[in-house]
């Protein structure tokens, strides 16, 4: 009779557990939001120029936004959803050339319900004389 009962009570038990408790699907990443570069200011340098703040000015920035200098995050300062600051180093602009500079707004992800993707503007060309 005892065993009864305590075999009842276990199956009671793991039938509870089992209730209601899933593992979520694996949803896709949806698209994010494309941000838009449309000025740099300033647009050029000369090389062996110091260090300086570039700002880049655009659109759909969000507050997590990072300036890409030929792919190489910059350390960024949200302004607004319009505008953007970067420090950029005077070791990248110790050589003439030309530079290429994209936003990134960073995906959201690591939930079991997707997220949003990363997302880059088009590159707009920085020169260093």
């Amino acid at each position: 009779m005892k065993n009864s009962i305590l075999l009842l009570a276990l199956a009671a038990v793991f039938l509870q557990l089992g209730c209601g408790y899933s593992t979520p699907g694996n949803t896709q990443a949806v698209a994010g939001t494309v941000p838009v570069v449309s000025q740099l200011v300033p647009a050029s340098v000369a090389h062996g120029a110091a260090a300086f703040t570039l700002t880049i000015n655009g659109s759909s920035f969000n507050s997590n936004a990072v300036v890409n200098w030929n792919g190489t995050a910059l350390t960024t300062t949200f302004v607004t959803g319009n505008q953007l600051t970067a420090a950029v180093p005077a070791a990248s602009v110790a050589t003439a050339g030309s530079v290429s500079v994209t936003v990134t707004n960073p995906g959201m992800s690591g939930n079991p319900y997707g997220g949003t993707l990363n997302e880059s503007s088009t590159a707009m060309t920085f020169t260093i004389n």
